[in-house]
């Protein structure tokens, strides 16, 4: 009787051991949890707030190329102004010179000269026409030879002139376009990184609570574990080189930690820290797979190959008229959609099959890549 009492005793004793260690276990458990809830909260935060400094970032850069650009403008006006001036006083004397040779004209003839000279003089149609007649007159003078070499002189700096002010016009309303799209999307990134700063200000005291109350769970448990560290399991696209795959695939790390800036993804610096703007994100992806294409949409829309909407493939490189014809482009990733970096979010994908990118799609499609 005795033994098996005392065997008895010892299961009862056994048995409340094991039951008074299962919630120990779970503890353990839940203090596990929270270590790892609360390093991937922190995490969290820091990506988050490393947004927000980029998105500031970006709107202070964007501002500062405006600026930039707002100068180089005025610079161009005042040169081509001064151009003019220059033009205006090589023509002035021109015409001076112009009336010195028709009173010589005049009087070789009232001497008895060659009436081919007049002619030269009033039968020219223009001024260009003039130095081509006059120049063909064997009976003109020394001094006339002069003059006339002068005239040609002339001639050619007022054409070269010419050409620089044609350039600097061309350069000056380029760089207008450029920057009243500059100035439209500027004002869109604004307003929409404000209301971006304003969610992610909203999710960080969110995850600030968070992080907060598990704190406090975790110095009121009675077991302080090792602190788990979080691994990203997540293995990187294994991509081959020169396919479509490695194009459309290679922005992936950059959608939600990028920002847009005008001329960005030209360094390597703009690169490591998702700085891009639309044509250069599109050349630094296709960088990726080993073809180099231009850095500009103007270029990038006369490379590859045109093909219509409806053979539109992933990797294809699809056109918008923003600010203006051909003013941004992406990469086509199928469904309807591209990816590309925006002006209001950096890198993403965005659906172009309805709303704000259906409308601006303007039809154009290159292929770069053949499948």
């Amino acid at each position: 009787m005795k033994i098996k009492l005392t065997v008895l005793l010892t299961t009862i004793m056994l048995g409340i051991g094991s039951v008074s260690a299962i919630p120990n276990v779970k503890a353990d458990t839940e203090i596990l949890t929270t270590n790892q809830e609360l390093t991937e909260v922190e995490t969290e935060l820091n990506n988050l707030n490393q947004q927000i400094k980029r998105v500031d970032q970006a709107v202070l850069d964007n501002k500062k190329i405006i600026t930039d650009t707002e100068n180089k403008i005025k610079s161009s006006q005042i040169e081509i102004i001064e151009l003019e001036k220059e033009i205006a006083a090589i023509n002035e004397k021109v015409v001076k010179r112009t009336e010195v040779l028709k009173n010589r004209a005049i009087s070789f003839q009232e001497t008895g000269g060659n009436i081919s000279y007049i002619d030269v003089l009033f039968g020219a149609t223009s001024f260009s026409d003039f130095i081509d007649r006059i120049g063909a007159v064997a009976t003109m003078v020394e001094a006339d030879q002069d003059i006339v070499e002068q005239h040609k002189a002339d001639k050619e700096v007022v054409d070269k002139k010419q050409v620089s002010v044609t350039n600097k016009l061309t350069e000056l309303n380029h760089m207008k376009t450029e920057l009243e799209g500059m100035r439209e999307q500027i004002l869109e990134q604004k307003l929409q990184n404000e209301a971006i700063k304003e969610e992610l200000k909203k999710k960080a005291e969110v995850i600030s609570s968070e992080q907060a109350e598990l704190q406090r769970q975790n110095s009121s448990s009675t077991v302080t574990p090792e602190k788990m560290t979080v691994r990203n399991e997540s293995n990187p696209v294994k991509i081959s080189k020169g396919s479509i795959s490695a194009v459309i695939e290679a922005g992936y790390k950059y959608i939600g930690n990028s920002v847009y800036v005008f001329g960005g993804g030209r360094t390597a610096s703009d690169i490591a820290n998702g700085r891009f703007d639309c044509s250069g994100f599109v050349s630094w992806a296709f960088s990726q797979a080993g073809i180099r294409v231009g850095a500009s949409t103007d270029s990038l829309k006369h490379e590859g190959t045109p093909v219509s909407v409806s053979q539109m493939q992933p990797g294809d490189m699809v056109f918008f008229n923003t600010y203006k014809t051909d003013g941004h482009v992406g990469i086509y990733v199928g469904g309807g959609k591209f990816i590309g970096s925006q002006s209001n979010t950096g890198v993403a994908i965005a659906d172009m099959s309805s709303g704000y990118w259906e409308k601006r799609f303007n039809g154009r499609v290159n292929r770069i890549i053949t499948q």
